[in-house]
């Protein structure tokens, strides 16, 4: 039987070149992402810097599957990168402590009050996040309610907001709180939400005094990370010579986009590439309306289609060259790049990594929670480009092939398409009272109206807008013939 990797299985020119002595940040959401991407810029970042205090303590927010697997290996786990040549494997040592926040809440919040601890990061994912249709705080989850009558908390807002009073109650002094995930505008987003969790709380004077204090800086993160497979945890054991029940698959790419606003301390992450810039907001819209954006199309289109992974998809040619339109015709006119970004090169290179057939991305695990990606990766666009009197095929074809998917619920070879979203008991209640059922056969107009009307999503605007709702009924009614 292969040995486990930890410090003393593995072999010492394996080795991280660096294992921090102790922890400086915290991060909520310790998935695949977080681990291919801020971990591996914080371990850099100590190595070019000789930095060591700054490891990173990863709250799982559900299960404790990612404790399970880091805690035998000493919180070690490997990147396993894929490009087009022979694949690579480092390393990584950041990780110096995981918790597992449904277990030990009261865990979680004393690790953010930590005076050591002076920035916690997020990658949550959209519904993480608990907002309204509105843009605030979502004051009417069961969750958020729990969180404000006084539980140790287990949504992401209230174990911030409690770490934060007690923050305030020990002088540990501010912190920066800074979102990675896919969200417009997401630092002042959090710092949104925060400040309507304090206004419905007991302890509102506290977190304010420390919301005033406290950063919430934008980012934006870029590298492609499908889920690992036992295939390959195999490939990573080969390489390593021991097995690594936490790797995870990265391509090579990798981008961080963060604005230069911090409360105190932090890693030197400019030293291991990231851009430190005043304005993320350009980077952010490119990266959500173009990459993002046509991740999705890809993944419902290809998934109608049976295609299992978004190379797949890719290497369909009409597909490719849908995708294409949609950067090209749609979504540039609404954009102004930040300097140095070529918007023609930026949309070929992200068509060039989805293609990499080395990274099996599966179309149904990009194809998840549509309900919340929606609106940040295509709807902007739509608005904007009904705004100026264009219609927005490209964008409305990708919307349409979404509520195929969920409307339809099998693709073109008769499989069963998973709908995993939160908001799925709403959306096939919603289609079953205007007669359409999953696996039926489908009604356009029907599906359109029935899910234009879940105003969580499109809101009342696009809800009436004529221009799109007839554009999706002929989109609609081209998928299901």
């Amino acid at each position: 039987m292969t040995a486990r990797l930890s410090l003393t299985t593995l072999p010492a020119a394996q080795r991280p070149a660096v294992v921090p002595s102790k922890i400086g940040v915290v991060h909520l959401g310790l998935g695949a992402f977080h681990r291919a991407h801020q971990a591996v810029f914080t371990e850099e970042a100590a190595i070019r810097t000789g930095e060591t205090g700054w490891g990173i303590s990863g709250i799982s927010q559900r299960s404790a599957t990612v404790r399970e697997q880091l805690a035998p290996q000493d919180g070690l786990y490997s990147v396993l990168t894929r490009g087009l040549g022979d694949p690579s494997l480092r390393v990584i040592g950041s990780i110096r402590e995981v918790l597992t926040a449904p277990e030990d809440p009261a865990a979680v919040v004393a690790r953010i009050a930590d005076p050591a601890v002076s920035v916690v990061t997020l990658t949550v994912t959209e519904k993480g996040y608990r907002a309204a249709a509105q843009g605030g705080l979502d004051l009417t989850d069961p969750e958020i309610q729990a969180d404000l009558a006084g539980r140790a908390p287990r949504t992401v807002v209230g174990q911030l907001a409690a770490g934060l009073v007690r923050r305030a109650e020990t002088g540990a002094g501010p912190l920066t709180v800074l979102s990675c995930d896919n969200l417009v505008a997401n630092g002042p987003f959090l710092r949104r939400l925060m400040e309507d969790y304090a206004a419905a709380s007991t302890v509102g004077k506290l977190l304010v005094e420390q919301l005033e204090v406290a950063r919430f800086p934008a980012s934006m993160v870029d590298r492609i990370v499908p889920a690992t497979t036992d295939a390959d945890r195999d490939e990573a054991a080969a390489l390593l010579g021991v097995r690594d029940e936490a790797v995870v698959v990265a391509e090579p790419f990798l981008q961080w986009v963060i604005e230069d606003d911090f409360a105190g301390a932090r890693p030197g992450w400019e030293k291991a590439g990231a851009i430190l810039t005043g304005d993320v907001a350009p980077w952010e819209q490119a990266k959500l309306r173009m990459l993002n954006a046509t991740h999705s199309m890809l993944a419902y289109l290809g998934a109608l289609r049976g295609y299992e992974t978004i190379a797949e998809a890719v290497r369909d040619e009409e597909l490719a060259g849908l995708a294409n339109e949609l950067m090209t015709i749609d979504v540039m006119p609404t954009l102004t790049p930040p300097e140095g970004l070529d918007l023609t090169a930026y949309g070929a290179s992200v068509l060039e990594r989805f293609a990499n057939p080395a990274l099996k991305h599966r179309t149904a695990q990009v194809a998840m929670d549509g309900s919340v990606k929606l609106p940040v990766r295509l709807l902007g666009t739509v608005r904007d480009r009904l705004a100026a009197n264009a219609e927005p095929r490209l964008a409305g074809l990708a919307v349409a092939a979404w509520m195929v998917y969920v409307a339809g619920g099998v693709d073109a070879k008769g499989n069963v398409l998973e709908l995993d979203d939160p908001q799925s008991a709403r959306l096939q209640k919603t289609l079953a009272e205007s007669g359409v059922g999953r696996g039926t056969q489908l009604n356009g107009p029907s599906v359109v109206d029935a899910l234009l009307g879940v105003e969580t999503i499109f809101g009342d605007d696009l809800r009436d807008n004529t221009v799109f709702r007839e554009l999706l009924i002929d989109q609609v009614g081209s998928l299901t013939r």
